[in-house]
């Protein structure tokens, strides 16, 4: 699948806020939107930002949560085709379906310090789901679905540093050491990710 290679500190300058793309390193001081403010990256940035338009304010809105959950274009659309045929708000709809992927659960359960980290973890077949080896990132979980490690895993840095931390893990979510259950599908307000989903809404609506 493809996936973004380039600099993820300009994707956090691009819109403006942190996005957490980098894990801990984004706590760093150096982290470039500490040091550069909400300036976009290039050689224009410094000119500052212009009046965005509502349609602008839409499309970043849209960027920013592909970025943050990692997701392309193609994929991303797919899923808000998902959520508009379910019942129930079309945006907390794409917001759970997200919220869901394996990557984002194994990151909120605190395994790994970033969804980039947790793609590569499932890549490697280092992850079970109720005791099967599952490599797809984008794999939707369900209630009561069990999530662990493979040995190898347990014994990776990245890991082994995440899990000493102690990463408190969403609510809706239950971790008993290196072993996570999804109780249930989590609430709006209990999806702490900084987005907007109705200004996505009225983007794919035009």
């Amino acid at each position: 699948m493809a996936r973004y290679l380039d600099a993820k500190c300009r994707l956090c300058r691009r819109e403006g806020t942190k996005l957490f793309l980098k894990g801990e390193r984004c706590y760093s001081p150096k982290c470039p939107v500490e040091r550069k403010g909400a300036l976009p990256p290039g050689q224009h940035g410094q000119k500052g930002r212009r009046k965005i338009s509502a349609y602008g304010l839409q499309l970043r809105e849209k960027q920013k949560a592909k970025r943050i959950y990692g997701v392309l274009e193609r994929q991303f659309r797919r899923y808000f085709g998902i959520a508009l045929k379910k019942r129930g708000a079309t945006g907390e709809t794409l917001l759970v379906l997200l919220e869901t992927r394996l990557d984002n659960i194994l990151y909120r359960l605190g395994f790994v310090f970033s969804r980039s980290i947790a793609r590569q973890v499932i890549s490697h077949n280092h992850v079970l789901v109720n005791g099967k080896k599952i490599n797809i990132s984008s794999a939707n979980l369900k209630p009561n679905d069990t999530i662990s490690l493979s040995t190898k895993a347990l014994e990776m840095p990245v890991v082994k540093k995440s899990l000493e931390a102690k990463i408190k893990p969403s609510v809706w979510l239950e971790k008993k050491a290196a072993v996570g259950k999804v109780i249930r599908l989590p609430k709006r307000e209990e999806i702490d990710t900084d987005i907007n989903e109705q200004l996505i809404v009225e983007y794919y609506s035009r």
